[in-house]
């Protein structure tokens, strides 16, 4: 079991490090991700004449091959996380722009109305409104988008080690330890996992109305 933690010197990281700049390099990008497709997907609700082509141009950016997406971006930032991080934030626009538009979308005119009567501007509404009400919406969103990032952040090993977990399978091939590659498939998965569960946490508290699965029972 020691050898399975037990990794080269090349790595420049511990495993507990290793897992750390796995985090860091999938869910910061996911944040960017949110807080531009928030504000892109009011207007795309708003004006709804702009949600094709913001939808196509997210789709075309995701066809982008992320090894293409990072040729590109080393002639600006390097072998740099900055240059794995941004393709991951633009891919994950294509799951939470549709998300939210969605979300906000499924909010009842009726409630819009009441909050317009009580006052409720345009900005207001979105956020103590449209937003809450679009919770589930939002949250299943990211649930797909942190899943994705996590596990396309491995991917980053082909840019001068910038993969996080993924170093750990260039260094199985290297060395012919495939225990490598256990390690860094299981905690991966392992990371997935607990990142879906807590965002299934976070739904709950935010959308404490909703029915719970034996509820009806």
């Amino acid at each position: 079991m020691n050898g399975f933690f037990d990794l080269p010197s090349d790595l420049q990281y511990s495993y507990l490090g290793l897992v750390g700049l796995h985090l860091r390099e999938a869910l910061i990008p996911v944040l960017a991700g949110l807080v531009v497709a928030l504000p892109i997907a009011q207007l795309c609700a708003r004006f709804r004449w702009i949600y094709p082509p913001v939808l196509g141009l997210t789709t075309v950016l995701y066809s982008i091959p992320s090894l293409a997406f990072f040729v590109v971006l080393i002639d600006y930032f390097g072998q740099s996380e900055a240059t794995v991080m941004i393709p991951l934030a633009v891919y994950s626009l294509v799951v939470l722009v549709p998300g939210i538009v969605d979300g906000v979308r499924s909010v009842p005119q009726e409630t819009l109305a009441a909050a317009e009567a009580m006052g409720f501007g345009p900005l207001r509404r979105y956020l103590q409104v449209q937003l809450p009400i679009a919770a589930p919406a939002i949250i299943a969103g990211l649930r797909v988008a942190v899943i994705s990032s996590l596990s396309l952040v491995s991917v980053g090993m082909l840019i001068g080690n910038q993969g996080a977990l993924g170093n750990m399978l260039y260094d199985a091939n290297t060395y012919h330890r495939p225990a490598l590659a256990v390690n860094s498939v299981l905690t991966t998965a392992v990371l997935g996992v607990l990142a879906d569960a807590l965002l299934v946490l976070v739904r709950r508290l935010l959308t404490p109305w909703m029915p719970r699965k034996g509820a009806a029972r």
